[in-house]
């Protein structure tokens, strides 16, 4: 059984000034969300939802741009529904609480545009789950850069029937040394097909942090 989630290896390199180009966001295969270490799952309604941190350089490979360079967490989330009718998500959210309780809502697309450019302006309002596609590339990055922070979040509005969804969330944690120690990822406002919400979702990161793969 594997446990995470494929790697696509590959370095990424900084084109001049601030665009990153030199390679092309590829999405991490999504395996069932049982066969990840750091999951919550919940039996009676079929739907398992784990969490895989891309905080290693092999693992953050895979995207154009230095996320950890400049303060950021990409948590691959990955969803499924193993019963026979859709899981709406359009009314979920996520919110990272680290080990000293301080919680952490996603970034969205405009945040990460701004730290990545150095554009200085006021907080963007933060709008619900999925992010809007933006209709312009934000001038300052590389076409592939502009493509991965388009689509590299978590997007789906609902899991089909025996099938899995994934995306990345991005939690800014610049100023927080181990923001993986004794943090919890918290998923709210997941529904069943008759638009009753389901019980929330409590992963562990700590599952993440001490796992070991059984050796043979």
């Amino acid at each position: 059984m594997k446990l995470r989630a494929a790697l696509l290896v590959g370095g990424a390199v900084p084109a001049a000034g601030i665009g990153w180009a030199a390679k092309t966001y590829m999405p991490p295969r999504a395996y069932p969300a049982k066969t990840y270490p750091a999951r919550d799952e919940h039996p009676a309604e079929k739907v398992t939802i784990a969490a895989d941190p891309y905080d290693l350089p092999e693992k953050a490979s895979i995207f154009v741009l230095p996320y950890k360079d400049h303060g950021y967490l990409p948590i691959y989330l990955i969803i499924t529904n193993d019963g026979d009718a859709p899981v709406p998500l359009v009314r979920m959210e996520v919110q990272l609480v680290t080990g000293n309780r301080a919680k952490i809502s996603p970034s969205t697309a405009d945040d990460m545009y701004r730290r990545f450019v150095h554009v200085k302006g006021d907080d963007p309002t933060r709008t619900p789950l999925p992010i809007p596609r933006s209709r312009k590339p934000k001038a300052g990055l590389s076409k592939e850069a502009n493509e991965e922070v388009q689509n590299a979040p978590f997007r789906a509005e609902a899991v089909e029937p025996h099938g899995t969804q994934a995306g990345f969330f991005f939690f800014d944690v610049g100023d927080i040394s181990q923001p993986l120690a004794g943090a919890h990822l918290y998923v709210t406002g997941v529904r069943d097909a008759n638009g009753h919400e389901l019980m929330f979702f409590d992963i562990a990161m700590e599952k993440y942090l001490t796992y070991r793969p059984a050796t043979q």
